[in-house]
């Protein structure tokens, strides 16, 4: 069999798509490129994966170079790998791209490839062609979809929320992540009853109108049972579940 590229050695990556919820919208980093090839323009945190280095490993190591993020905080998990030829200009390069989540992270802060780094609103950037360099608009969308539909059928909505929550907070998460208006009351119903979804902490938090709200974390369950559908969840009477 020839070598891949007769003889040329294929090198390997890792992208981030970084999502949190900030300012009630899903934002995520972006770093401007301070190298060639695309110096000056908008990416994905990321780099190359180091000889002597494990995949996972090499994704938290670009997290803090590139964004001053602690990857071991987040929820983290790989995404696909994206290896179509052409993708990258300096040849046969493979990504192995990751979402990660956490809460209300902060302002990230540019690193060793990077002239700084920033949170942009999904909106910003998305669906624009050529918004980011290399195929990251693609990797982004990935990401986004991956995101929205896992809080569809698992317990992920909790990852953007910080350790105590109100049943508001969750759905507010569900709304931003998913661009839509949820029922309340019947949010509420479908989330404490869904089995190990969340666990209430007998604490409330004070609210400056109403009565103070219960506090919650995360259940022990990774699977949402019965699911939160998208296609229903704007809907009252089949969010009730």
């Amino acid at each position: 069999m020839n070598g891949v590229g007769h003889g040329q050695h294929a090198l390997l990556t890792v992208d981030l798509v970084v999502l949190t919820v900030r300012d009630d919208q899903l934002q995520v980093v972006l770093i401007e490129r301070g190298k060639d090839p695309f110096r000056g323009r908008l990416a994905l945190p990321g780099g190359f994966v180091r000889s002597n280095e494990d995949i996972d490993e090499a994704a938290v190591r670009e997290l803090a170079e590139e964004a001053g993020l602690d990857g071991r905080q987040l929820h983290l998990e790989q995404l696909r790998t994206y290896a179509t030829p052409g993708r990258d200009p300096r040849g046969r390069v493979a990504s192995v791209a990751y979402l990660a989540l956490a809460p209300d992270l902060p302002i990230p802060v540019a690193g060793t490839d990077a002239r700084n780094a920033r949170w942009a609103p999904i909106d910003s950037v998305i669906d624009r062609p050529n918004a980011l360099a290399f195929d990251h608009d693609r990797i982004l969308a990935d990401g986004v979809e991956r995101a929205r539909a896992k809080l569809e059928y698992t317990t992920l909505a909790t990852a953007f929320c910080l350790p105590t929550f109100t049943i508001s907070d969750l759905r507010r998460v569900y709304e931003v992540v998913w661009s839509t208006t949820i029922d309340a009351r019947n949010f509420h119903r479908k989330v404490v009853n869904a089995e190990n979804f969340l666990a209430p902490t007998g604490g409330k938090r004070a609210s400056e109108v109403g009565r103070p709200a219960a506090l919650y974390r995360a259940g022990g369950a990774t699977v949402l049972y019965p699911p939160m559908l998208r296609s229903s969840a704007a809907h009252a009477d089949d969010v009730a579940g």
